[in-house]
C-alpha cells in the first residue's frame, strides 16, 4: 500500500534534517510517524508526506527523501500560513505533481481548517480513497469563537489590529471563511475519522454519505511516561495550555478567579502559548490586540497582577513539567473536539476541570475522572477549582481514573492498529 498523508506542519523529523525551525504542534503525530516507520516492513505500506511551507523557505527541493533508508519520501507545497483564510488555487496544481509522483493507493488529510485539505481533495478527485481526520471543526468554532465577549470588546480594535486587519470581528470572519472550505472539502470526501460524538455529528449533517472511522489520537510519547503526585505539585496552582484568542476561554478564568483567591489567596494561574499580555517595551505595547487590552483590563480590575504569569511557548518536555506542577488543569475553551492538552494532562494524572463543550465529555467523564461545569458559568468554574483545592482525596481519586481511562483513549497501540485496518478497509 502506498499511503500519503497530508500534515498542517512541517513535521520536526522532516525539519530537523532540513535545518529549518519547526513547531512543536501536533506532536501526537509525531509519534505516531516514529511508529508508523517501525511498523512500516511488516504492514508493508510506503509513506509519503506533504507538508506546508511559506515562500521564505519554499525554494528548497520540492521533493525530498527522508530517513536514511529512504523509507518516506516528503514534499512540499507553498502556503501562505499567516493567512489561512484566503484560498490559493496554485496548492491545486503542487498536489497535482505530489499526486502523480508519488501515486498513493489512499491519502490521509490530517485536519480540515486548512486551504490545502480542500485543495488536495479537488486535485485527487478520488472520494472513495480519501480519508480526511478531523481535529477541530472551524465551521462551529467560528460561532463560538467570541465566548460571551461582551459587545463593546468585540468591536473595538487596536493599532495592532487595524494595522493587521485582525481584529476579534475580523478575525471571526477569517474562521467563517476557513469553515466554508473545511465544509465544501468534508462533502466530497467518502472517508472522515473522528473520535467524538460532538464530531461523528458535525460530519453528518456536511455529509451523511461519508463513513466515519472511529480513531483517537495517540499523544506525545514524553506524556506516556512520569506521574502527577499531589505533595509534589505547586499547592493551589492552576494552569492553562493557551489563552490568546478568545474561544480558549482564559477570560473566563480571569473573573472566575476572584471567587478562588477568596478562600484560596495563594492561588496562581499560569499560562503556556504565546503571549499576548507582553507589556516590557513600547514595540510590545504597540502589538497588544483588542482582545489582549481586554484581559489586562480584568486583570487590573480584579488586582491579579501577581497571580498571573505568561510562560510563553513551551516544548513537549516543559508542558510535562508544568503539568506536573500544578495542582489543576483548567480548560475553559468555549467550544473543543478533544483537546490535546486535555488528553496530556489527564495521561499524566493532574487533577482537571474543563467546560462541557463539544467532544470534552468524550474524553472525561464528570465526576469521575475530573469535573465539567456549564460553559461559560463563571461561578461554576471557580466552584469545581476549589473543589479540586478543597477534597484531597477525591481529587487524587480524579487523577487515578482519569489516567486509566485516558491510557485507553491515546493507548499507542491500539490506536496505530486502528488506523492501519482503517487504510486496508480503504484500499481494499
Amino acid at each position: 500500500m502506498k499511503v500519503l498523508w497530508v500534515c498542517n506542519i512541517m513535521l520536526p523529523a522532516i525539519a530537523r534534517q532540513l535545518g529549518q525551525s519547526y513547531s512543536n504542534r501536533e506532536g501526537w503525530l509525531s509519534a505516531m510517524l516514529d511508529r508508523f516507520l517501525q511498523e512500516q516492513r511488516r504492514n508493508r505500506i510506503t509513506l509519503g508526506i506533504a507538508f506546508p511551507v511559506d515562500r521564505e523557505i519554499g525554494n528548497f527541493s520540492r521533493k525530498m527523501k527522508l530517513i536514511e533508508d529512504e523509507s518516506c519520501a516528503c514534499y512540499s507545497f507553498v502556503e501562505d500560513l499567516n493567512t489561512p483564510e484566503q484560498y490559493d488555487s496554485e496548492i491545486e496544481g503542487r498536489m497535482k505533481e505530489i499526486i502523480e509522483d508519488f501515486k498513493p493507493d489512499m491519502i490521509h488529510i490530517f485536519g480540515t481548517e486548512f486551504p490545502h485539505t480542500l485543495a488536495c481533495v479537488r486535485a485527487y478527485r478520488n472520494p472513495t480513497k480519501t480519508l480526511i481526520g478531523v481535529q477541530g471543526l472551524i465551521s462551529a468554532c467560528s460561532v463560538a469563537y467570541m465566548a460571551d465577549l461582551p459587545g463593546k470588546i468585540q468591536r473595538k480594535a487596536t493599532l495592532r489590529d487595524l494595522i493587521k486587519k485582525d481584529s476579534l470581528k475580523q478575525q471571526q470572519k477569517k474562521f467563517y471563511k476557513r469553515g466554508i472550505y473545511e465544509k465544501e472539502a468534508l462533502r466530497l470526501v467518502g472517508h472522515v475519522a473522528g473520535r467524538t460524538d460532538f464530531d461523528r455529528e458535525a460530519v453528518a449533517k456536511i455529509n451523511p454519505d461519508a463513513k466515519y472511522h472511529v480513531l483517537n489520537e495517540t499523544m506525545r510519547s514524553c506524556f506516556y511516561r512520569d506521574r502527577w503526585k499531589r505533595n509534589a505539585c505547586v499547592p493551589y496552582s492552576i494552569f492553562l495550555s493557551q489563552g490568546d484568542y478568545p474561544l480558549k476561554g482564559f477570560h473566563y478564568l480571569l473573573q472566575a478567579l476572584p471567587a478562588v483567591l477568596e478562600q484560596y489567596p495563594e492561588a496562581h494561574v499560569n499560562v503556556a502559548g504565546n503571549n499576548i499580555l507582553r507589556n516590557d517595551t513600547w514595540k510590545d505595547r504597540m502589538k497588544i490586540s483588542a482582545y489582549g487590552k481586554y484581559l489586562k483590563k480584568l486583570i487590573r480590575e480584579n488586582k491579579l497582577q501577581d497571580k498571573v504569569t505568561m510562560l510563553g511557548m513551551l516544548d513537549a518536555e516543559k508542558m510535562k513539567e508544568q503539568f506536573l506542577r500544578s495542582h489543576v488543569f483548567v480548560c475553559p475553551s468555549s467550544l473543543e473536539n478533544s483537546p490535546n492538552s486535555l488528553g496530556e494532562a489527564m495521561l499524566i494524572g493532574v487533577p482537571c476541570v474543563a467546560a462541557d463543550v463539544g467532544g470534552i465529555h468524550n474524553l472525561l467523564v464528570n465526576g469521575g475522572d475530573g469535573l465539567l461545569y456549564p460553559a461559560g458559568n463563571i461561578g461554576q468554574l471557580s466552584e469545581k477549582i476549589i473543589e479540586i483545592f478543597s477534597k484531597e482525596a477525591i481529587s487524587e481519586k480524579y487523577s487515578d481514573n482519569a489516567r486509566h481511562h485516558a491510557r485507553e483513549t491515546h493507548d499507542a497501540d491500539q490506536n496505530y492498529y486502528k488506523m492501519i485496518r482503517i487504510y486496508q478497509d480503504i484500499i481494499g
